[in-house]
């Protein structure tokens, strides 16, 4: 039976490694990197500098393959992001088939943590249900963005006896803040999210390329700071041709 891990690699900074994912990169003969497109060419040259350093294995190899684009939504988001599925869940079946002998290991490496905003296990699974080919899997946890957001904010996440939510750009431009939590760390804002909210005594802790050398971190009132995040998001985002930034929100100490 083939055998995957689905290894969280941190959120940027290869020190970010675990003494159990370096042991799983060196159990696998096959490092699966995805790539994709010359414009966020940095996030597989990460993963290559990562086996560069930890793998001392030396009959493993690496398979990279192209990711391919998701469409903007339409119909809707939900049924977007399922054909998206459905075209990456061909390819890692392919993978598996082709690259993996029967009884062997392979690794997929995961920005930040698999369970936090990540498809391969969601897609993954539509693989074992097609019932092509056969694996067992194994998922070794890593360090998320919202970890080293707050470790760069040195923060913690939430404040005594109160909640925290984490959410995306696009439920906090539909609902607002969250009204069952103080805080709420959001992700995948493409659209700087926080701008639209009515509440500018809210607090921001922003971060981009967390963990990284160009890692930047702004924080403030919303009403004084965001208007500057928004702007040098923009501009970072324009010179590397992409960003991976995350924030959390919070109200104001003393206010319910």
């Amino acid at each position: 039976m083939r055998k995957l891990l689905v290894i969280g690699i941190g959120a940027g900074n290869p020190d970010h490694m675990t003494v159990q994912a370096i042991e799983g990169l060196n159990r696998a003969d096959v490092l699966f990197i995805p790539d994709k497109g010359a414009r966020k060419n940095d996030l597989a040259e990460l993963r290559r500098q990562i086996c560069d350093r930890f793998v001392s294995n030396p009959k493993s190899r690496r398979v990279e393959f192209d990711v391919p684009v998701r469409a903007e939504p339409a119909p809707s988001y939900r049924s977007t992001v399922d054909d998206w599925h459905e075209a990456i869940a061909e390819i890692y079946e392919g993978l598996i088939r082709d690259e993996l002998a029967e009884n062997g290991c392979g690794a997929f490496l995961i920005w930040g943590d698999p369970s936090l905003y990540d498809s391969a296990l969601r897609i993954l699974e539509r693989v074992r249900l097609r019932g092509n080919v056969g694996f067992e899997l194994e998922v070794i946890p890593g360090i998320t963005a919202v970890q080293a957001l707050a470790a760069s904010h040195k923060m913690a996440l939430n404040r005594i006896g109160d909640p925290v939510l984490i959410t995306t750009g696009r439920r906090l431009t539909e609902e607002g803040m969250p009204q069952n939590a103080g805080s709420a760390v959001v992700m995948l804002d493409g659209k700087c999210a926080f701008n639209t909210l009515a509440d500018k005594d809210l607090i921001i802790h922003w971060g981009a390329y967390l963990g990284t050398p160009d890692e930047i971190t702004l924080s403030g009132r919303l009403g004084d700071v965001g208007a500057e995040i928004e702007k040098v998001r923009e501009e970072v985002r324009r010179k590397k041709g992409w960003i991976m930034d995350t924030y959390l929100l919070r109200k104001a100490e003393g206010r319910e």
